[in-house]
């Protein structure tokens, strides 16, 4: 982890688009609130951030993108900085996470791909065939120095107390992109090659989990606190063919960093699979709204500190059940062996930023110790 004394942070982060607030808060040694809970260290409160916090729901957000693509503004530091601050500024949440894509890689290697609005990641030629293994070379830092760019100048300009978050796609997620041609719905053609050709999908995965790895050690390098791996479509896969063809990508891609920062390991609809998740490498097990913490607790025996697991659906309700189940997520959290808030799984693009703060600021007050 970044030595916070290194560099001089923010002692707060205003409106304003500049990146650089000077600090004089700074103490010998202390580490952000998200880094000591993912450690099962003691923390002042829980620490909070919000999946997709950088986005959409943000007018902010909205008006910076207007008339930049997805991909622009994930490679542009300027832009990628600013959008990764917004959310800190305005909710007050006790971690950034780093304004990306899991495909960003992929395309820093040269796939001909494209984030289309609606739609998401689209690869104009699938890769389907051992001769596309060739397409996939392994990625360097010098392939995208606007990414060690962009997260030391995030890194800098948050307090010593706030997390800065790298992610990555992991291999099977990125795999079923690739292969599909972009989301499916059945994953029909990447269940297809697992089982048709294991070795060549194990030499895919093996790939894949290469260049992710390659890219969490980038951001680690630049001064990332923690990593997350998402893996969004792997609640897809039953346990034996997560432990079969998915669980040693993974770990490899998890391997990377070990011993460097907390790792979040997370997937959506992954309940059977909890377990399995934090044996391949992970300090913090991500859990999504369809698993109660207490339930998250038992399947992964006490061994993982917990993320989550608020439902984004719910920012939509009135306050007081709203509250009230945050509270309840709270009390949940406190019986792990350490707790980040989340939920349990993105922000709706609809959703009202104000709601998110309060719930920052909910959190915060009921966890204070």
């Amino acid at each position: 982890m970044t030595d916070p004394t290194a560099t001089p942070r923010s002692s707060s982060l205003d409106a304003a688009p500049s990146t650089t607030v000077p600090d004089g808060s700074a103490q010998p040694g202390q580490v952000p609130t998200l880094v000591a809970a993912a450690r099962g260290q003691e923390v002042p409160h829980t620490p909070v951030w919000f999946m997709r916090q950088a986005g959409r729901s943000l007018p902010e957000y909205r008006a910076l993108r207007e008339g930049n693509a997805m991909l622009e503004a994930c490679r542009t530091p300027e832009l990628c900085t600013e959008i990764t601050l917004q959310p800190v500024r305005r909710h007050d949440v006790d971690a950034a996470i780093f304004f990306s894509d899991i495909v960003v890689p992929l395309h820093a290697l040269g796939v001909d791909l494209d984030i289309v609005p609606g739609t998401g990641p689209v690869v104009a030629e699938p890769f389907r065939t051992r001769a596309d293994l060739d397409r996939l070379p392994g990625l360097t830092a010098d392939m995208v120095p606007d990414i060690s760019e962009s997260i030391a100048a995030v890194r800098s300009a948050l307090r010593p107390d706030q997390a800065l978050i790298g992610f990555a796609g992991a291999p099977f997620t990125l795999a079923s992109y690739l292969v599909e041609g972009g989301p499916s719905k059945n994953h029909e053609r990447t269940k297809a090659l697992m089982h048709g050709d294991p070795e060549l999908w194990n030499d895919f995965c093996e790939r894949l989990a290469s260049i992710a790895g390659a890219f969490l050690q980038v951001q680690v390098d630049a001064g990332a606190d923690a990593v997350q791996l998402f893996d969004s479509w792997v609640g897809y896969l039953n346990r034996a063919d997560y432990q079969r063809f998915v669980a040693p990508h993974s770990a490899a891609a998890l391997a990377s960093v070990a011993g460097r920062v907390p790792r979040i390991h997370f997937g959506v609809g992954t309940g059977e699979l909890l377990d399995l998740m934090g044996q391949a490498g992970a300090e913090v097990v991500g859990v999504d709204y369809r698993v109660d913490l207490a339930d998250a607790l038992e399947r992964t025996g006490g061994r993982y500190a917990l993320q989550g697991n608020l439902d984004p659906a719910l920012l939509f309700a009135p306050d007081e059940p709203l509250m009230a189940r945050v509270d309840e997520i709270v009390e949940a959290g406190r019986v792990a062996p350490g707790h980040l808030f989340n939920l349990g799984h993105g922000v709706l693009p609809s959703t009202d930023p104000d709601v998110l703060t309060r719930v920052t600021a909910r959190v915060h007050e009921t966890s204070a110790r």
